[in-house]
């Protein structure tokens, strides 16, 4: 029975999916990852109610299809986040798929009486081939699990090179697909079958329910998730930390910047209208402010802002703004006019969003807590 109400339950998700309005390429990829999963639990539910040996035809199709989810997972994080891979590349990464039912075709040419056979006896003549993909199934999906992590971070990181608040970006539902993809590799490395399609049963029922919340997944209304894109084919000069930011000790631009086509006049030059539009028009502000809209203001390409505020401030664009925002709530707070404000009033009037975003910034940028910070000045605010 629970094999049986997750298979109906996979196949609704996908018709769900696939009628859904607006589709993106991510929605396409988690639709057909979900048809696949109902293949897969279909194929549970034959072999575990003793029927799969009716269909002699279909005896072995289903071992290497666990060799789907890893990729399945991989391209979906990548999509929802902008960063697949180029079209020959995507190819490559149905080779190991086609490798695995290749070596299988001796067992595919076999009559079906001697499918029957093998399958009864757990797979006798060809437990090297067995073998090899499982083998194959384990690392197929430690590896994919480590690309799609590496993806969510990086993703994570490219966020604070456009965005001056990152609050509403919601990356919970990726994090939550790879943490449940990571809990089925683990059972499938240590425990029975029973308990892996029981674990795939409550994955699928996870998707849904988490799926259903996170609003633009199953509907075509717009959710909060942002897709960040992949840097690497926007951007020439491509920012992966703080560390490197800076000018070296020659005051010449790192070596990342090497090929970029702005020279360090054009860049100081940018640099002074940067701030002079950030003084003038008090841009920081704005609480959703971000890359593109600020270099749309100036006139310039967004990767080239990018890279004057890395090299000249020695920042991302997040902390950059976020630092304009701690400034000038010092400079509220220290004006006693403004003493009948409160410290949340006062920090959303500088462009915060939230408590909780200002208490980091604040103390990321002063190295005190707003409390201790006022109490030191010997400022007070409304409570």
């Amino acid at each position: 029975m629970l094999y049986q109400a997750g298979i109906f339950i996979t196949f609704f998700l996908f018709l769900i999916l696939i009628t859904k309005k607006g589709k993106t390429l991510a929605d396409f990829i988690l639709a057909s990852w979900l048809l696949v999963i109902g293949i897969h639990l279909a194929f549970f539910y034959l072999f575990i109610s003793g029927q799969l040996t009716r269909y002699p035809y279909l005896l072995g199709l289903q071992i290497p299809l666990p060799l789907f989810h890893g990729p399945f997972l991989y391209f979906y994080v990548a999509a929802a986040t902008n960063q697949l891979p180029h079209r020959p590349i995507r190819w490559l990464h149905a080779v190991p798929i086609l490798i695995a039912y290749l070596i299988m075709v001796p067992f595919f040419r076999l009559s079906n009486n001697e499918k029957i056979r093998v399958f009864q006896n757990d797979g006798e003549g060809f437990e090297s081939i067995v073998l090899i993909v499982f083998i194959a199934i384990i690392l197929s999906g430690i590896c994919y699990t480590l690309l799609s992590l590496h993806l969510l971070r990086r993703h994570k990181r490219n966020i604070v090179h456009q965005f001056s608040d990152t609050e509403k970006i919601n990356l919970n539902w990726i994090s939550y697909l790879i943490a449940g993809m990571c809990v089925i590799w683990a059972l499938v490395i240590f425990l029975d079958d029973e308990f892996i399609f029981g674990a795939v049963v409550g994955y699928v029922l996870f998707i849904g329910y988490f799926g259903i919340k996170q609003v633009g997944i199953f509907t075509h209304k717009t959710g909060q998730a942002v897709h960040v894109t992949n840097s690497q084919e926007v951007y020439p000069v491509h920012v992966n930390s703080d560390a490197d930011l800076t000018k070296d000790s020659n005051g010449k631009q790192p070596a990342k910047y090497a090929r970029s086509a702005l020279s360090e006049e054009d860049a100081s030059k940018i640099h002074l209208q940067l701030r002079s539009i950030m003084k003038e028009k008090s841009l920081y502000q704005i609480p959703e402010l971000s890359l593109s809209y600020l270099s749309d203001e100036l006139g310039i390409q967004p990767n080239l802002l990018s890279q004057v505020i890395n090299s000249k401030e020695g920042k991302n664009f997040y902390d950059f703004i976020n630092a304009w925002r701690i400034n000038e709530f010092i400079k509220m707070a220290g004006d006693e006019s403004n003493n009948h404000f409160t410290l949340l009033a006062l920090a959303l009037e500088c462009g915060f969003n939230s408590k909780t975003s200002f208490n980091r910034n604040f103390k990321k940028v002063t190295g005190l807590s707003p409390s201790t910070y006022l109490k030191e000045q010997k400022i007070t605010l409304e409570q």
